[in-house]
């Protein structure tokens, strides 16, 4: 709520708020199929078969790895718009809301109720404009329960953003970030197998 009262401060007119210069992408026909086949299949603690998510993501075009894991209640925004590599677990509660392309690498995890947010607005403008920015997560980044990744943000190799954290910024790789906004609180070390 805005306590400034003086006509000098505009505030913002969504009245007359319209989108330009994006595009979801996709036909208005597959985007119409995606909608319930999110709600349906995706979005729904009911459905847990991990190879025909893969199948239809696929098949809506989204460039998925072997070995994926799909939880349930998982929703995706744009399926044309999402790649991920192999053996990547996307946990229960998982949004993806990719208005821009979100790349996820092999082995990366995102943990329940984590969000990838491509899309925001100008909090300046009148015309309160949408921005949009790809996510990038590497080969081994995880992403924690409840934790935000913001637009734009790229998280490199096995770089961990704690449960509760939102990533703000780019995270090194092999850092582990924590708190809101993320900073750098250590360095990640995995043990090798044997």
């Amino acid at each position: 709520m805005n306590t400034d009262s003086s006509p000098e401060t505009p505030t913002p007119d969504l009245e007359h708020y319209r989108v330009t210069g994006y595009s979801p992408g996709g036909n208005a026909v597959s985007r119409i199929l995606w909608y319930y086949v999110n709600a349906l299949i995706f979005n729904s603690a009911l459905f847990p078969i991990y190879g025909l998510k893969r199948a239809l993501l696929r098949w809506f075009g989204a460039q998925i790895g072997k070995g994926v894991v799909i939880k349930p209640d998982v929703n995706i925004k744009y399926p044309w718009r999402l790649k991920v590599g192999d053996f990547s677990w996307i946990g229960e509660g998982v949004h993806i809301d990719n208005l821009a392309n979100v790349a996820i690498g092999a082995n990366a995890c995102l943990s329940q109720d984590a969000y990838l947010l491509t899309g925001n607005h100008d909090y300046s403008s009148t015309k309160f404009t949408l921005i949009t920015g790809e996510i990038v997560l590497e080969d081994g980044a995880w992403v924690g329960a409840r934790s935000i990744v913001c637009p734009g943000r790229t998280m490199r190799r096995n770089a961990i953003l704690t449960a509760g954290s939102v990533l703000t910024r780019d995270a090194e790789a092999n850092g582990i970030y924590a708190g809101n906004p993320a900073v750098l609180v250590r360095q990640r070390s995995i043990r090798p197998l044997g």
